[in-house]
């Protein structure tokens, strides 16, 4: 059997939930959407208060795992280089729209690097707790693509100049700046007691307290399902782009970045930057 793309560990009306892909720097695949869709029907029946989203040390998500997006070479004479026809990205906008709207606080706990779909995640979160090693950043734009699916999350969260900074300018922030922008909500050189003292008192929270309260904010507040057929759209377009689809496979199978040409350097990029 596949080893499970999350671990989950539950103690009392807390569950927490960690990325186990570290061989991809816990990279988002089908599986990793499908498990945590599972894990939040569970939720909402057994009473869940406060869910904990983790990765590791060295990352905590690192966007969307790119070998699911790879084209063949050009035939000519082909048609166009196309996704494949099944490719839905609705249930990834889905999940953040759970995180944000369902009856449970979801806190993130990042550590390591948070790039372009992991960003998503943070954005999707009611708290994020940070330790100084993290960084955020969004590197769609230089791959032809753009975060058409986190914009609606992190917008709510930092407004449109920042959300629209670290789109173009595809460099990552560290923590510092995070909080300060208020992606983060509170960061420390050690995370686990700050997130220790968190748990603490958000476990004395009533469920149906919070329930009710995530209803009227996502209602009344940040209606973020009012986007949710425009980004999907968005998404579907870009990664049914065969120029993309190039860009992303010139990556995946040689290490080659968009800009570079093949032999110009001595060194191939790190997968650390790939969205």
């Amino acid at each position: 059997m596949e080893p499970s793309a999350i671990l989950v560990r539950h103690q009392g009306q807390v569950c927490r939930v960690r990325f186990n892909r570290p061989e991809a720097q816990n990279a988002i695949n089908d599986a990793v959407i499908h498990e945590l869709h599972t894990l939040f029907d569970a939720c909402e029946k057994d009473g869940t208060t406060v869910v904990v989203l983790e990765g590791d040390e060295e990352a905590f998500c690192v966007g969307a795992d790119f070998t699911s997006f790879t084209a063949p070479e050009p035939d000519p004479g082909a048609t166009p280089v196309d996704t494949p026809a099944e490719y839905d990205p609705s249930p990834l906008y889905d999940l953040w729209l759970r995180m944000a709207t369902g009856p449970w606080i979801t806190l993130s706990h990042v550590r390591g690097q948070v790039n372009a779909g992991g960003v998503g995640f943070v954005a999707a979160s009611d708290i994020v707790i940070a330790d100084t090693t993290a960084t955020f950043g969004l590197s769609e734009l230089l791959f032809g693509l753009y975060p058409a699916m986190v914009l609606p999350f992190l917008v709510r969260r930092v407004g449109f100049q920042r959300a629209n900074y670290l789109t173009l300018t595809t460099r990552a922030v560290d923590a510092r700046q995070a909080t300060e922008w208020g992606l983060v909500d509170r960061s420390a050189e050690r995370s686990g007691p700050l997130l220790a003292q968190h748990l603490g008192r958000l476990s004395k929270l009533s469920g149906d307290g919070i329930a009710r309260y995530k209803r009227f904010v996502s209602a009344e507040i940040a209606p973020l399902g009012r986007h949710r057929e425009a980004a999907i759209a968005a998404n579907r377009e870009i990664f049914s782009d065969a120029a993309n689809l190039r860009r992303i496979t010139e990556f995946v199978e040689h290490g080659i970045h968009p800009w570079e040409r093949r032999g110009s350097h001595g060194e191939t990029p790190s997968a650390r930057e790939a969205p």
